[in-house]
């Protein structure tokens, strides 16, 4: 332990010169050498033993990801490194590669200023090199690109020393290709990689070697002398001469840029508030003295502290004892302890000024994303855009009815965690749903459960999410409120298509200037006339107000949007939510007679209004597509071809790369069940596969009616297709 506390030490002295601080985080590939490069940079800190670096895997410190051998979690850790006789902190958080954790991904981006990009020598970048890229860069990130398993590439490839740079040249190539292709500006003001520059380091996270041009010239050993070793097998001599952390963290502290540096522009990109108030300006120069401002981006039980809030500071100090503002809520949280992260343990310090990455205990109203700052009214960060939705759910109930209370907590809790976990908590039957990326999310998060919380589950198998929607033009519909008394008429067709993606990405709100509003919604191909008339909206459903002059409406809107909410949270067709609606209200009839225009008279008119008129305008049921990406050796292609043409997936692109082939295709998430066990079996073993979220589409007519009945029975509704007329019973 001693060795621990002397880390903790000199990561405390460093703490406060921000100068001397690099934030970053690890991203790649699913198995292109993450968590083991991360290991090696510990071993390199002196956290754990230079043998074990590789095998370790101390980030992985979660018994569930040591056993399938992928990190779930992203793990944070202080070390420091020294470069010319002066020592830096480098806080580094090890990130999932796997997609069903990229929501893991985009929150760390959040809190770093810089990222390793790990690709694989042999492999090249990859369908999710590019996700995790965009990711980076969308969040203002710069990269730096360490490319790994060069031994394979020179002994299984057989790579000759002469054609190694050209090799090599074609994986850096690719990677700077989507660096162009995602932000030119970028890319042409220096974030362009090159190994001449030395912003690229080339080694063996598994061997813990690694090379750099600025190495090269210190240590006299390039790519013949690499090659040389590889072939005679001396790793380990060859890992005593080029320690892989010495060229990983130069290159981290040469190139990837200090919390003072980054914030001047970071900010700008997460935060959209006032650039002359105090905690403007304190942000961007990052002042120690300067109001809180503390972004939350992950948050995990400790059965011993209770919450551990993760975040990064901008500006201020964290000090126990402080009374901080958490958004979105009044009143104030209590710091009870204030501290850094070393893999699994937390080191308590006094105090954490700006630029650092903090664990803090006692931040009880936080979660994901939340802004914590000493400011009442301080604008919150932009929210965390995840580029996935939920789409597969499964119902989770207590195998023990006592345990029933316990797994309500957990469900909240977990909730809190993941903010990618859609939970749905019904206290009257007892049913609670979860909704996750795909079966792997799921499957870890209730293993998790029973495991961490002790708490016996059951689970359904898992269920496919679907939204509705429209095709076609319906209304106007007339809703009646039960007393005859109100009477509203509201057309309705689908939105475009701009539109709910603007409303996707939290681009649109009512809180914009109005009129700035209203430019974003006719560039994105609304009639001049409607984009002026918003009253609100609802996921990625619009309600307008066309009607001029009608007395007594502006006060019944709240409860207009009430009823357009509650009709649209459950569909008319099958109780799954609606996307892409637009409404508009054409004409109102009110009674003057507040009393007669209450919420039991208003809401249920509208509700049926709603659900009537789509079943009217054509309706659609939309089902989730995954984007699946299979690497398979040539002869093996037909097996996995044809597993995805039996499963309604279409093939979007293939690329050959020596004898490999890569299938790009995309598949219902409806007919992924299995999919691992069948291409497994398809593909004698060989095929490699990953999946990303791939959005919504219409499902064929031919499966609509079979499905709505389906899902309808699995609900214990009626399970025909409901009938308009069904939903205009006046009661």
């Amino acid at each position: 332990m001693g060795k621990r506390k002397k880390i903790a030490e000199r990561v405390t002295t460093l703490m406060d010169k921000p100068q001397f601080i690099r934030n970053i985080g690890i991203v790649a590939h699913i198995d292109h050498g993450k968590t083991t490069l991360s290991d090696n940079l510990l071993g390199g800190a002196g956290m754990i033993s230079m043998d074990l670096a590789g095998k370790q895997l101390f980030m992985d410190f979660d018994p569930l990801e040591q056993a399938r051998g992928i990190t779930i979690d992203a793990a944070n850790v202080s070390m420091v490194h020294e470069v010319d006789g002066k020592e830096y902190l480098i806080n580094m958080i090890d990130t999932p590669g796997h997609v069903d954790f990229g929501g893991d991904v985009t929150r760390a981006m959040r809190a770093v200023d810089g990222a390793v990009v790990v690709v694989d020598a042999v492999e090249g970048a990859m369908p999710q090199t590019e996700t995790v890229l965009r990711q980076a860069l969308k969040e203002g990130v710069r990269p730096v690109l360490f490319v790994n398993k060069v031994d394979r590439m020179i002994n299984e490839l057989k790579v000759e020393k002469k054609d190694m740079a050209a090799r090599l040249g074609k994986v850096i190539d690719n990677v700077n290709k989507l660096i162009l292709g995602m932000d030119e500006e970028k890319y042409k003001a220096g974030w362009k990689l090159d190994a001449a520059k030395g912003n690229i380091a080339f080694g063996s996270a598994l061997y813990n070697w690694a090379i750099s041009v600025p190495q090269m010239k210190k240590t006299g050993i390039g790519f013949d002398q690499v090659v040389d070793y590889c072939h005679e097998g001396k790793m380990k001599e060859l890992a005593e001469k080029v320690p892989l952390y010495i060229a990983v963290n130069d290159m981290v502290v040469k190139f990837l840029p200090s919390p003072i540096e980054a914030q001047k522009e970071r900010v700008g990109v997460i935060w959209h508030g006032d650039w002359d108030s105090p905690v403007g300006k304190a942000m961007a120069s990052c002042d120690p003295n300067g109001p809180v401002a503390f972004m939350i981006n992950k948050v995990k039980v400790d059965p011993h502290a209770g919450e551990v809030a993760t975040g990064r500071l901008f500006s201020g100090t964290l000090r126990r004892g402080m009374e901080l503002y958490v958004s979105g809520f009044g009143g104030t949280n209590r710091i009870q302890q204030t501290g850094v992260v070393m893999g699994a343990e937390r080191v308590e310090v006094e105090e954490i000024p700006a630029g650092n990455i903090a664990a803090v205990t006692g931040l009880r109203d936080a979660i994901v994303g939340s802004t914590i700052s000493s400011e009442e009214n301080m604008t919150p960060f932009e929210q965390i855009k995840h580029v996935s939705e939920p789409v597969m759910t499964v119902a989770v109930e207590a195998k023990n009815t006592r345990d029933l209370p316990k797994v309500v907590e957990v469900l909240r809790q977990i909730a809190k965690e993941d903010p990618t976990l859609q939970v749905t908590i019904n206290e009257e039957t007892g049913e609670h749903l979860m909704a996750g990326m795909g079966e792997l999310h799921l499957d870890v998060t209730v293993t998790r459960l029973q495991r961490d919380r002790g708490v016996e589950l059951k689970t359904s198998p898992p269920i496919v999410v679907y939204r509705e929607s429209i095709a076609g033009h319906a209304g106007p519909v007339e809703g009646k409120s039960p007393n005859h008394h109100n009477r509203f008429y509201i057309e309705f067709e689908p939105l475009e298509e701009g539109v709910i993606q603007s409303l996707k990405e939290g681009k649109i709100s009512m809180k914009m200037e109005e009129i700035e509003r209203r430019k974003l919604l006719i560039e994105n191909g609304m009639d001049k006339d409607e984009a002026r008339n918003i009253s609100g909206y609802y996921g990625t459903n619009i309600l307008l107000n066309m009607t001029k002059g009608i007395q007594y409406l502006r006060e019944t809107m709240e409860l207009i949007l009430e009823g357009f909410e509650e009709a649209l949270k459950n569909g008319p067709i099958c109780r799954e939510p609606v996307q892409g609606i637009k409404a508009k209200i054409m004409d109102v009839k009110l009674h003057e007679d507040a009393v007669h225009r209450g919420p039991a008279q208003v809401i249920p008119a509208v509700r049926q209004a709603v659900q009537a008129g789509i079943l009217m305008a054509d309706p659609v049921l939309l089902e989730p597509f995954q984007n699946v990406y299979i690497q398979v050796p040539q002869d093996q292609m037909g097996g996995a071809m044809s597993e995805i043409q039996g499963r309604r997936g279409v093939i979007l692109n293939m690329d050959s790369q020596g004898d490999m082939v890569i299938l790009k295709s995309k598949m219902p998430v409806a007919q992924m069940f299995g999919f691992s066990g069948a291409i497994r079996s398809a593909t004698e073993g060989r095929a490699l596969w990953s999946t990303e979220f791939a959005g919504f589409e219409p499902l064929p007519a031919n499966l609509l009616l079979e499905t709505v009945k389906q899902i309808r029975t699995r609900k214990g509704l009626k399970p025909e297709m409901p009938k308009p007329s069904d939903y205009l019973k006046v009661v």
